[in-house]
C-alpha cells in the first residue's frame, strides 16, 4: 500500500495546519508506509469525532492506495493469472484483521493508536517490537521511492550518464542519486504541513495512473496482446502473494481513523467500503497491465509505457512526484526515534539534527544504489513487513486481549488460519525475495 499515500483525519488545509514534525513522534507503518505517520501527526484530542463516513472512506483509501499499484500487473505476470485469486484472499484476511483491531480498540478505550494495542496486549515489549518492525519498513519503503526515480527518470531519458574523474556513472544511478539531493532539503524543514497537504493526493494519483495507462492501451496504439501469460506459475506464486500483501499495509492507520469518526458504528461499513475499492483498482490494474505487455511486463507498469506518448507521461509523471513530496514525512518517525537516542544532543544544537537527517537520506542513496531491484525489495518489505504488521499481529493482539484463545470455535479458527497463512507468506516471500536479491546482486 510501498503506499503512494497518506491518510488525513481533518481536511487536507486543517491538516496542514496541525502538522509539524514535533507531533510526529510514534512511526506507524503500512506501504506505502508514507500514510501512517501524517495521520499520527494529527493531535488525537483535535479530531476526535470530527470525522464523518464519507471522510473517514476517502482517508481510508487514500491510506490502502500505494506504490503497490505499480507492481501488481508484475505480480500477476509472477504468479500468473490465478494467482490473482489470491489478491483476494489477501484483501479480505486483511480485511478481517482490521475489524479486529477496532474489537482490540473496544476492549480498553486508552488505546489511541497501533503501538497502543501491541503494549496493551504484551507490554513494553510488545511497543518495541512493534517500533521496529514500522520504522524498518518505513526505511525500506522510503528507499523505494529512490529507485523508483532512478528507474523512471531513466526510462524517459535513457541517454543520461555521468562522466566523474575517469569514472562513468550510468543514468539510473545518476538519477538515483538526484532523488537524493532534491528530497535532501525537505528532511531538513520543522514543519512539513505543506508536504502533509501535497501527499493527500493518493486517490487521485491511482486514478490517474490506471486512466493514463488505460489511456495509452486503447488509444495510443499499444493494444491487448498477452503475450506469453500464462495460467498458474507456481515458481511466482511467492513473489506474487508477496507483493499482493504489500497492498494491505494500512493497518497501522485504522485506530486513529477509527478515533475521529463520530459515528464509529460505521467504521465497518466504512472498511469494507475501501477495501472493496482499492481492491477493485488493485485487480483491474494488475489485469490491465498484464493483458498489454504479458510475461514483459516490468517491476513498475510506468516502464512499459512508450515514453513519447501523452498519457504516458501523464502517468510516470504522476508515479515520479508523489514519492518526492512524501519522503519527507515517511522519514520523520525515524528521525524522531533517533533523535529520542540522543535528546540533549539534539536540544542544544539543530546542527545535530541536520546531521542525522542528512544521514538518513545518504544512507537510504547508498541502499538504494546497492539494491536497485524495486520488485524484490517490495516484495521483501510485503512478506516480512507487511504481512507481520497487518494480517499476524493484528490477530496475536486480539487473541491476548480478548482472551478468544481460551475458546475453540469458529472465531478461533479463522484466526488461526489467518496467522498460519501470514506465517506460510512471511517464511516463503522472505526467503524468496532474499535469493532473488541476491542472485541480482
Amino acid at each position: 500500500n510501498l503506499s503512494l499515500s497518506l491518510s488525513l483525519s481533518l481536511s487536507p488545509m486543517d491538516a496542514a495546519d496541525t502538522l509539524d514534525r514535533s507531533s510526529l513522534t510514534f512511526p506507524l507503518v503500512c506501504d506505502e508506509r508514507q500514510q501512517y505517520e501524517e495521520v499520527e501527526a494529527i493531535d488525537c484530542d483535535h479530531q476526535t469525532k470530527t470525522t464523518s463516513v464519507l471522510k473517514a472512506c476517502f482517508n481510508g483509501l487514500n491510506a490502502l492506495s500505494g506504490v503497490g499499484m505499480l507492481s501488481v500487473p508484475y505480480a500477476l505476470s509472477s504468479g500468473g493469472w490465478l494467482s490473482l485469486i489470491l489478491l483476494f484472499v489477501i484483501a479480505v484476511a486483511a480485511f478481517y484483521s482490521g475489524l479486529l483491531i477496532q474489537r482490540c480498540m473496544d476492549e480498553d478505550s486508552t488505546i489511541r493508536t497501533y503501538p497502543d494495542i501491541g503494549e496493551h496486549a504484551f507490554g513494553k515489549k510488545g511497543k518495541i517490537v512493534l517500533s521496529i518492525f514500522m520504522n524498518t519498513e518505513l526505511y525500506l519503503v522510503a528507499t523505494s521511492f529512490l529507485i523508483l526515480e532512478g528507474d523512471n527518470l531513466h526510462n524517459l531519458f535513457p541517454k543520461m550518464k555521468l562522466e566523474v574523474a575517469g569514472l562513468t556513472i550510468s543514468g539510473k544511478k545518476c538519477f538515483t542519486i538526484l532523488g537524493g539531493l532534491i528530497v535532501l532539503p525537505t528532511v531538513w524543514f520543522d514543519s512539513l504541513s505543506l508536504l502533509s497537504y501535497v501527499s493527500a493526493s493518493g486517490v487521485f494519483s491511482s486514478v490517474i495512473i490506471i486512466g493514463s495507462t488505460l489511456w495509452t492501451a486503447v488509444f495510443d496504439g499499444i493494444g491487448f496482446h498477452q503475450e506469453g501469460s500464462v495460467l498458474l506459475n507456481w515458481s511466482g506464486i511467492p513473489t506474487a502473494v508477496s507483493l499482493y500483501a504489500f497492498c494491505y499495509c494500512a493497518h497501522p492507520v485504522f485506530p486513529t481513523l477509527y478515533k475521529s469518526m463520530k459515528n464509529k458504528r460505521q467504521f465497518p461499513n466504512v472498511l469494507l467500503v475501501c477495501f472493496i475499492l482499492s481492491t477493485l483498482g488493485y485487480a483491474s490494474m494488475a489485469v490491465l497491465g498484464y493483458l498489454m505487455f504479458g510475461s514483459t511486463v516490468e517491476s513498475q507498469i510506468t516502464l512499459n509505457l512508450p515514453t513519447e506518448e501523452l498519457s504516458s507521461k501523464i502517468a510516470i509523471w504522476t508515479t515520479l512526484i508523489n514519492p518526492l513530496s512524501k519522503y519527507a514525512l515517511m522519514v520523520t518517525p525515524i528521525l524522531n526515534t533517533a533523535e529520542n537516542w540522543f535528546p540533549s544532543c539534539c536540544k542544544k544544537s539543530r546542527s545535530f539534527r541536520l546531521f542525522l537527517s542528512t544521514s538518513l537520506v545518504i544512507s537510504s542513496v547508498v541502499v538504494a544504489l546497492a539494491l536497485p531491484f524495486f520488485a524484490y525489495l517490495m516484495s521483501l518489505v510485503g512478506a516480512f513487513l507487511s504481512v507481520t504488521a497487518s494480517l499476524i499481529i493484528p490477530c496475536l493482539c486480539y487473541l491476548k486481549i480478548s482472551g478468544t484463545y481460551r475458546n475453540l470455535g469458529c472465531e478461533m479458527l479463522i484466526i488461526g488460519c489467518i496467522i498460519l497463512m501470514g506465517v506460510v507468506v512471511a517464511i516463503v516471500g522472505t526467503y524468496t525475495s532474499l535469493q532473488q536479491i541476491v542472485e541480482h546482486l
